[in-house]
């Protein structure tokens, strides 16, 4: 596979807070068998953005896409997360790295939590 999917997400202490994107993670896996779609955290979780590209590199992936699982362009997607990806494409110069908008800017994304929130009221 020379293309991965690297779903970008903060981290928290409890473990617990991991299991939306590992399932996030695994409905996409199964929807691109193609693709080797990843979990990356910034903080306090493993493993982190760095340590993921760094073993989809040494795999030989040439394209590899960052979709912050986020819900808004705070510091950490605005600062934090360019400053590793310009660090990251110097360190793997032969791996092409995209970085979309954070979900919670997407249109789509925005409709779908509209509908839950909606549905979410009783009849």
């Amino acid at each position: 596979m020379s293309k991965a999917l690297i779903l970008f997400a903060h981290g928290a202490r409890s473990a617990a807070w991991a299991v939306p994107f590992e399932k996030l993670r695994d409905l996409t896996q199964a929807r691109l068998p193609e693709v080797q779609v990843r979990l990356g955290f910034l903080e306090l979780m493993s493993p982190r953005l760095p340590e993921v590209v760094a073993e989809l590199a040494a795999s030989g992936v040439t394209q590899v896409t960052v979709v912050p699982v986020f819900l808004g362009q705070g510091g950490h997607v605005m600062r934090d997360l360019p400053l590793m990806v310009d660090e990251l494409r110097s360190s793997y110069p032969q791996v092409a790295i995209n970085v979309v908008e954070a979900a919670g800017e997407n249109a789509a994304v925005l409709n779908a939590l509209s509908d839950y929130c909606v549905a979410s009221l009783p009849l």
